[in-house]
């Protein structure tokens, strides 16, 4: 028996951003920077470490919003484009910094040489899906891939039980197209959870749900364990709560692995700092600054100002990320060792939950970090046991009964991120569809139709009333991020719906404008809009 259990649980997801009506489109950026600094790397190491005999075992979720953006071929065909141009002007960056910026040549050429082994990875061994070398990875037992809600969509707020479930039972059908079989366990959107969810996850056949750290400190009864083993519901779903400890070690702004001074510098990109004619070939095409992922200064301190950061050295970077990894598991063996010691010899499970997001994209060096990590617990101790939260219940461990108490993994660990001043005006909006959704799903769509045109209506209601659903807009708006580009999609996706409500409502369809909201808006082909059925 090792003396504790560890699992780390990856939050894959980003929001459903796909634009076929413009040649390019800045937000789709935000795909294809998450496929070049966090997935492609991610699963590459995930494979050399299997191929090597490291064992590697976590959880991720692949949302289902991102895993309709990564299967969709024209989002594919953009995303080589990107990528190729970024080949094209890291190539660049080796000359320039050679002959002008003697300083940047190790970045450069660590650059040039990561992305075209990008490219190479991403035409020959993926075949731009990576969604099938997700599935391939958890067919290895590499993986443990759990899912989302539909659309990330912040089911506290959801106001009726028809559009909750179908925020659940649409993104377990999306997995099961996806990955081919049944999901194990949820990713809550924003971790939110109240009292009654569990019986939406019940109904689907799902086992577990990953919460905030207060959905078990503060449940009934007290935790005997605290979060360091699971709970089960009273309907036999269980919860893995989030530990505090290795949050405040990755998190933290303040002591948090990201901050230390030789990791590379986010805020400051090439995009920003080189003369426009040169960059111009590589932006888009309205030639509008943006930044472009070639970074080349260290983070240096973190009071030090922008134009006084020192040049990024990938090799010390590296270094860093390897004395990170080896601290991160020596903690593990001390906490499990006090953990066991105050548990009467109860062996403690660590979930340490983080946005898939955070390891390449916020924070370059993370995956290093994640390889260096599985490679000591697989060589250097035998003390943690990287374990799944599926593996854990398959253990026959006894979990203590608990009614979880209302939370997110948001500020204060509520939902006020969601619903605040900035944002609360959505709602109002939010509600009435999802009120209309079930009424005109009741009335025009007997349980067994799938092909008559009412239903077809109503399946991209769905998809509409879903993508407005989403959270991404109201954390956004919350945050002061996008704040145009997520009021503008929430408040589409609520004309939208109500465009074509009234069309299913007079009985006079616009087919023409029908096709092209279809065309735009086609992620969950398939979707059966019964699920939306007050009698299901």
């Amino acid at each position: 028996m090792p003396v504790g259990y560890f699992s780390l649980v990856l939050h894959a997801h980003l929001p459903f951003v796909r634009h076929p009506e413009y040649p390019e489109f800045l937000e789709e950026d935000w795909l294809f920077e998450a496929i070049t600094e966090v997935y492609l790397p991610l699963i590459f190491i995930f494979q050399n470490l299997h191929e090597a005999g490291a064992a590697p075992r976590l959880a991720i979720n692949v949302s289902p919003p991102l895993s309709e953006m990564l299967a969709d071929p024209l989002l594919q065909s953009r995303y080589t484009r990107h990528l190729e141009n970024l080949v094209e002007l890291a190539e660049k960056e080796v000359v320039r910094t050679r002959n002008e910026a003697a300083e940047f040549t190790d970045a450069a050429a660590m650059y040039a040489r990561d992305l075209r082994s990008s490219l190479n990875l991403w035409n020959d061994r993926y075949k731009r899906n990576l969604i099938t070398t997700f599935k391939d990875l958890q067919e290895a037992g590499v993986l443990e891939i759990i899912t989302c809600g539909a659309t990330h969509g912040f089911l506290p707020l959801i106001s009726t039980h028809e559009s909750r479930r179908a925020q659940i039972a649409v993104a377990v059908a999306n997995y099961k197209k996806h990955f081919g079989r049944q999901p194990r366990g949820i990713w809550l959107p924003e971790c939110a959870y109240e009292p009654g969810i569990e019986e939406l996850l019940k109904e689907q056949s799902i086992e577990y749900f990953i919460s905030d750290t207060h959905a078990i400190l503060y449940g009934d009864p007290r935790p005997k364990f605290g979060v360091h083993a699971p709970v089960l519901c009273t309907n036999g779903t269980a919860v893995f709560a989030r530990d505090l400890e290795t949050s405040r070690q990755v998190w933290s702004a303040e002591v948090g692995y990201p901050g230390n001074d030789v990791y590379r510098e986010f805020y400051r990109d090439i995009g920003w700092d080189l003369p426009h004619e040169y960059l111009k070939p590589h932006l888009h095409a309205d030639g509008t600054r943006r930044h472009l992922g070639l970074k080349y200064h260290r983070i240096t301190g973190r009071d030090v100002p922008q134009q006084n950061k020192l040049p990024y050295l990938p090799q010390l970077a590296r270094e860093k990320a390897a004395e990170n990894a080896s601290h991160f598991v020596s903690e593990r063996i001390k906490q499990a060792y006090e953990l066991c010691n105050t548990f009467g010899g109860q062996t403690p499970l660590v979930i340490s939950p983080y946005d898939a997001e955070l390891f390449g994209h916020w924070w370059f060096e993370g995956p290093q970090f994640i390889d260096f990590l599985f490679r000591k617990l697989h060589w250097d101790q035998n003390e943690i046991a990287a374990v799944t939260p599926g593996d854990f219940l398959d253990s026959g461990v006894p979990i203590q009964v608990q009614q979880p108490t209302a939370s997110s993994w948001g500020e204060n660990g509520y939902y006020k991120v969601w619903l605040n001043e900035q944002n609360s005006w959505m709602y109002p909006y939010q509600h009435d569809a999802e009120r209309r959704m079930t009424a005109l799903a009741d009335r025009f769509v007997p349980p067994n139709d799938h092909a008559g045109e009412g239903s077809r209506l109503l399946k991209q209601m769905a998809r509409e009333l879903l993508l407005a659903q989403s959270s991404d807009w109201a954390f956004q708006i919350y945050q002061g991020t996008t704040v145009e580009y997520s009021s503008r999609r929430f408040r589409s996706h609520i004309h939208r719906f109500d465009l074509i409500a009234k069309m299913l409502e007079s009985g006079n369809v616009d087919n023409a404008l029908l096709s092209e909201i279809e065309s735009r808006d086609n992620i969950f082909s398939e979707i059966d809009p019964t699920v939306y059925r007050s009698d299901v």
